[in-house]
Parts: C-alpha cells; sequence; structure tokens
C-alpha cells in the first residue's frame, strides 16, 4: 500500500435549507471529525475541509414560501450549522461556502476548462414551463398524483410516499409550484457530462484497483456501473446559482451537484491560499471524501469523472461512506421535522456534546442501517460513560488524593496484575489503531472503553484501599498504575471525546499528548500532583429522555393532523335506508379486554331495558385502559343481528371516529341522555 504525506479530508456540504441533524452526524461528520482528530495525534499533516451547499431548487423554493431572498435561507442555515458544527467539537480548518467569490470564480473556471476541451455535449430537450412566471420548472417546482402509488403531493423528482424516483413528466395531472397552473412543455438547451464516455476508466479505477472500500460503497458503485453510465446535465434553467460562462447562457446556472463538490477545492483555496494545489495534485496527498450512501454516486462515479474530464487532480483514495441513521425506529425526516436537530440538543442539553458523540458513533451506520433511541441514549450514558470510564477516573483521582495528598508516587516492584493491565493496553492499543486506520470507528471506540474496563477490573483485583492498611508502597505502585492508565485514556478517547479528553489532561497535569504516548506508563510522572477529581459525566435523568420522547410524539401527531384528509363521502343513500338503522344511547357499566384477543372490548350497556346489553367491539388496541369508558354514554347500533365472537355472543355494534393516526375514539352525547334514548 502506497505511503502519502499527507491527507486531505473532505466532508459532505450539508445543504443550506436547514439545520443538520443527527443522521448528518453519525453519517459523515463525527467520523470524518474522528478520524482528522486521529491523524492529527499521530503528528500527520491533514487538511479537513467542510461548508455549506447554497444553491439549488430547494433553497428557492424556501424563499419564496417565506417571502425572502435565497441569500437570505443560505445566511441564516449556514451560520446555525457552522456554529452548531464548531460547539460539538468538528474540528475543520475551514468551513466555507458555495456562495462565496472565490467559489463562484473556482466553478466557473473549472466549467470553462471542460468546455474549452469539448468535454461536455449539448443537447436539447422538452422541459415543463410555467408560461405565467415565464420560467422553465426544476423538479422540485412540479407537483402532481404519483403513477405508481396515486399520492397527490407527489415532487417532480421523488414521491416522498413511496419513496419512487420520478421525472416531472411522469406525474399525472402536473401542476407549477409556483402559480399553480398547469404547465407545458417547450424546448431547451443544455450541457451534459458525458459519463459514459468515462466509464471504463472509472470501471477499473473502482473495481480493479479500490477492492478494499467498505461493501456499501463498492457494492452500489458496481449496480450503478453494471446498469450502465448516461449524459448528466451539468447546468439548468434557473436564476439562483453559478451562471453559466458561456456567451448566449443566460438564464442558466450550474447544476448544483457539479457547482457543490467545487466547493471542497475553493474552501481549500480560501484555507490555504497559492498552496491548495499541493492538496488536490500532489500525488503524495491521499484524498478521503466521508459522506452518505445518499451522495456515494456523486463522489465515487461523477465527481471523479470530472476531474478525470480535467486531467490534472487527484482522485479520491478512498470513501469511507455510512449508511443511514433511523430515529425511534422511523425514517429521519427533514420535510416532516423528525429528527433531533444539532442547535436543539445543544440548547437542551448544553454541556453534553461527549455524550452525544459517544452514543451515535457507538450506533453508527458502518455497513447497515441503526437506529437511535432516546432510551439507548440514556442507557449508554449511566451505564458505560458514567458507570465504566467516569467511575474508574473518579475512583483513581481520589484514592491518590486520600492516601498520597494527590502526589503521584514513584513505582514500585511490579506485580503479575500490574504488568497484565500493562500489557492489555498495549494490545488494545494495536487493535484500536487497525480498527481506525480501516474507518471501523464503532469498533475503535469499544476497544478504548474496553481499557475503562480493564482498570476497573484492575482495581477490584488489587484493592489498594485494603493494601493501604498494611503496605503504603504496594498502594502506591497500584495508584500510579491507575493515573497513567488514566493518561491513556486521555489519548485513546481524544478523537472521540475531546471535551473529556481535554478535562481529563488538565486534572492530570498534563499538556500535549500524541498517539505514540498511548500505551506507555510514565505519562504522569513521579512527584506530579493530580488536580481534585471533578465528574467527567453525569447519568442522564428520566425527565430528560421524557421530554425528548415527547417533543417526537407531538412532532408525529403535528404531521399526522397536517397530512389528514376526511374520506370521500359515500354514495348518496335514500332516506328510508338511513331509517331502518336504530342508533340508540347507551351507558357503559362493564368493559374489559377479551382474552386471547389483541382487539376485542367486551362492553356491558345499559340500553334502558333493564337488562344489561352485551357488545363486542375491535377498538382495545386504542384503549389501553378500558375502564376510562365506564360510565360514558357512548352511541351504538340496536338493531344488528347477533353474532359470535371468540365465543361470546355480540347484541349490536358500538359508533367509533377514525383519529388521523388511525386510533379511535367511541362517538356518544355531549349531553347527559338516559340510556336507550334514540338517535335520528
Amino acid at each position: 500500500m502506497k505511503e502519502f504525506k499527507r491527507t486531505l479530508i473532505t466532508s459532505a456540504l450539508p445543504y443550506a435549507n436547514g439545520p443538520v441533524h443527527i443522521g448528518h452526524l453519525a453519517g459523515v461528520y463525527v467520523p470524518a471529525d474522528i478520524y482528522a482528530r486521529y491523524l492529527r495525534l499521530k503528528g500527520e499533516e491533514v487538511l479537513f475541509i467542510g461548508g455549506s451547499d447554497e444553491h439549488g431548487v430547494p433553497i428557492t423554493i424556501k424563499a419564496k414560501k417565506e417571502g425572502v431572498t435565497p441569500q437570505d435561507i443560505v445566511d441564516r442555515y449556514h451560520n446555525i450549522i457552522k456554529d452548531s458544527f464548531a460547539e460539538l467539537g468538528i474540528t475543520f480548518d475551514v468551513y466555507g461556502r458555495t456562495t462565496s467569490e472565490t467559489h463562484r470564480r473556482v466553478a466557473s473556471g473549472f466549467f470553462r476548462k471542460l468546455y474549452d476541451k469539448g468535454e461536455f455535449v449539448e443537447k436539447t430537450s422538452m422541459q415543463l414551463y410555467d408560461a405565467e412566471a415565464n420560467q422553465f420548472l426544476a423538479d422540485r417546482y412540479v407537483t402532481g398524483t404519483c403513477p405508481h402509488c396515486g399520492n397527490p403531493n407527489a415532487y417532480g423528482d421523488q414521491c416522498e410516499q413511496c419513496g419512487t424516483s420520478l421525472n416531472a413528466t411522469d406525474l399525472i395531472d402536473p401542476k407549477s409550484a409556483i402559480t399553480g397552473n398547469t404547465p407545458v412543455l417547450k424546448e431547451t438547451s443544455h450541457w451534459y457530462l458525458p459519463l459514459d464516455k468515462w466509464e471504463p476508466a472509472l470501471r477499473h479505477w473502482i473495481l480493479d484497483e479500490h477492492q478494499e472500500w467498505k461493501s456499501n460503497v463498492y457494492g452500489q458503485c458496481k449496480s450503478w456501473l453494471d446498469m450502465g453510465l448516461q449524459p448528466r446535465a451539468v447546468s439548468r434553467d434557473l436564476d439562483w446559482g453559478i451562471p453559466v460562462p458561456v456567451e448566449g447562457a443566460e438564464g442558466k446556472v450550474l447544476y448544483v451537484w457539479f457547482d457543490a463538490p467545487i466547493g471542497y477545492i475553493s474552501n481549500t483555496i480560501d484555507c490555504v491560499g497559492d498552496d491548495w494545489e499541493k492538496w488536490w495534485k500532489d500525488k503524495d496527498t491521499r484524498m478521503l471524501h466521508f459522506i452518505g450512501k445518499d451522495n456515494i454516486v456523486f463522489h465515487c462515479i461523477v465527481f471523479p469523472a470530472m476531474l478525470m474530464a480535467d486531467g490534472s487532480y487527484n482522485l479520491p483514495d478512498n470513501v469511507p461512506a455510512n449508511e443511514f441513521l433511523n430515529l425511534e425506529d422511523d425514517k429521519i425526516s427533514t420535510s416532516r421535522n423528525y429528527a433531533v436537530w444539532l442547535h436543539e440538543y445543544l440548547q437542551e442539553l448544553p454541556g453534553r456534546q461527549d455524550e452525544l458523540r459517544y452514543v451515535l458513533t457507538a450506533n453508527a451506520p458502518e455497513t447497515k442501517d441503526n437506529n437511535f433511541t432516546w432510551t439507548d441514549f440514556q442507557q449508554r450514558v449511566n451505564s458505560e460513560l458514567v458507570a465504566i470510564l467516569g467511575n474508574f477516573v473518579n475512583r483513581a483521582v481520589v484514592l491518590t488524593h486520600k492516601y498520597f495528598d494527590g502526589a503521584v508516587q514513584p513505582l514500585g516492584e511490579l506485580l503479575p496484575p500490574d504488568n497484565a493491565v500493562i500489557g492489555e493496553i498495549g494490545s488494545l492499543k494495536l487493535q484500536m489503531t487497525e480498527a481506525l486506520d480501516s474507518f471501523h470507528f464503532r469498533e475503535a471506540l469499544k476497544l478504548a472503553m474496553d481499557m475503562a474496563r480493564a482498570g476497573n477490573r484492575y482495581l477490584q483485583e488489587t484493592e489498594p484501599w485494603k493494601e493501604a492498611k498494611t503496605d503504603m508502597a504496594r498502594t502506591a505502585t497500584i495508584l500510579n498504575v491507575a493515573i497513567q492508565l488514566c493518561a491513556n485514556l486521555s489519548i485513546a478517547f481524544e478523537p472521540f471525546l475531546p471535551f473529556m479528553s481535554a478535562k481529563l489532561v488538565k486534572m492530570l497535569g498534563g499538556d500535549r499528548i500524541t498517539w505514540d504516548m498511548l500505551g506507555c506508563f510514565d505519562l504522569v510522572p513521579a512527584g506530579a500532583r493530580i488536580g481534585k477529581a471533578e465528574l467527567l459525566f453525569e447519568k442522564i435523568e428520566d425527565d430528560v429522555v421524557a421530554f425528548q420522547q415527547e417533543k417526537l410524539r407531538k412532532t408525529v401527531e403535528q404531521n399526522m393532523l397536517a397530512a389528514w384528509k376526511p374520506e370521500p363521502v359515500k354514495e348518496d343513500v335514500a332516506f328510508d335506508t338511513f331509517e331502518k338503522m336504530d342508533i340508540r344511547v347507551g351507558k357503559v357499566l362493564e368493559c374489559r379486554k377479551v382474552p386471547k384477543s389483541k382487539k376485542l372490548l367486551e362492553f356491558s350497556i345499559d340500553d334502558g331495558t333493564g337488562t344489561p346489553r352485551t357488545i363486542l367491539s375491535g377498538i382495545a388496541q386504542s384503549y389501553e385502559d378500558p375502564q376510562v369508558l365506564v360510565g360514558k354514554e357512548i352511541c351504538f347500533v340496536a338493531n344488528f343481528a347477533p353474532r359470535k365472537m371468540m365465543g361470546r355472543e355480540s347484541c349490536g355494534m358500538i359508533l367509533s371516529a377514525v383519529n388521523p393516526d388511525g386510533t379511535l375514539t367511541v362517538v356518544g352525547p355531549t349531553a347527559e341522555v338516559r340510556p336507550g334514548a334514540t338517535v335520528g
């Protein structure tokens, strides 16, 4: 494997029409930061590039809805994203933006070079056009009925109900999202990057030369290549973006997928100035793209094809993409506001950055989709960060202060338990290094926690509090080893838990740490006086979890209410048909779940006859405690023929209303009515 002098790390540019959420963090930004921090600990030359993606149709749609300019939208979210990344400890060397003057110049120049080389093909096609708005409609500006599932609110690029990718011309009864008018087809011309031209080179570069890539990345690339690559438009008709730098291209801008990855280059230029080519064109530089799985095709096929067409750039050495993170067993959705937003987390759980970084890494969707739940968040923080890592450090520091006033004592003779834990830490370091080098961050984090587990076992086995009664020299040695192990933990966890690591380094009186120091047991010199013990982590209480779960529940409820539409009115019926229904009011005397049935409740109802009526109703899943219905007046159909259900005879039918979430609510009068009263 080739050795490189330096590493350029890029992370997918978050789209500046909203804040970032935990799915973005777990998939891209926390892994990228872990790796950048790891390389810096090793003393390697590294540049970590980030920035906001600020062009494209969704931004213009949001601006129109809010009555502001697209620039207003991207300014707002760029600042929110940038500030929240910094607060979480994401160590970008630069966090730029694609509305910068540098980016406009670099992206225009990149397009123009390929244009002058004849690397594009110009094609004319028919696209939907809104005559009243006097503009071509991008896919997201067209809504209509999905031809696959019948969703009447599908977009021109995708149906969010069934997930099918669409073309705007596929929609049934398409409408302009700008005016509501029916668009017409009109001829327009655009430039295309002929990906098919670069398919042989891409196939060899990926499938032959990069078989070490993660299986999810390699597999998706192979699937695209096996389907055959097609030319892809690099321009579109829009007034928000970087103008196509060609005479006669008025009203056309660079397509955002073409414009955005060039942001890595322009942000590098803003960071290092004239030295930028060393990072992009020097063959001794390794380039890594950290992305989510929805960006694999752009970073493994499209952007490399652009770089190949230019001919002067390095290609990425690896693209360690992750899969998706779900939230409470459901898909994270920005459009439905169903997410844990980073800026809100930082406000609601101040000082808990490391806890979020830890849980997202422990649940990282490295090769398949994974799940985040607030219950798991609480359990991992309390039983791992508090009970294992925090507990060991606290015990070691407290005991050192108790017996030696905080002064680290010289080592005496090392006994088997001492040598065993020292050897274990050395072995774990080797395994961690291998895991980090191969982008297995979840495994590396587990190995770091295993070091803390080893520390707890060591104290339990050596029992320095007992040794202190008879042998202070032995106690001194045990606590020296324990403090050295704490110093090792500050190094092992630095890529993952930087705030905790900095706090621990300060507590131990250190200043600079490196990866080479991990595994050494002379990091805190004898005679050094360590600081007082401070809690590294505090438990997550039940009320914190309950608040977050309720917040999500309300979001789901609001989404249901917003999406709910009444069922269409059924066909007309004659009045005498309705008159045949004998609907009456009854008072619930008893209500219980039917054994061995998940759906049925058994009602005993006072129907005014003096003899209780039994009715079975399939609404048990809507009433966890049936006793809440006892004493209520409800409506029921009295003249349904009796029928057997689960061995019981039901005489009638309870009337219920269907809620937006599918649950049922029994229907009854709003004022007190005598049992047996008719409804008509």
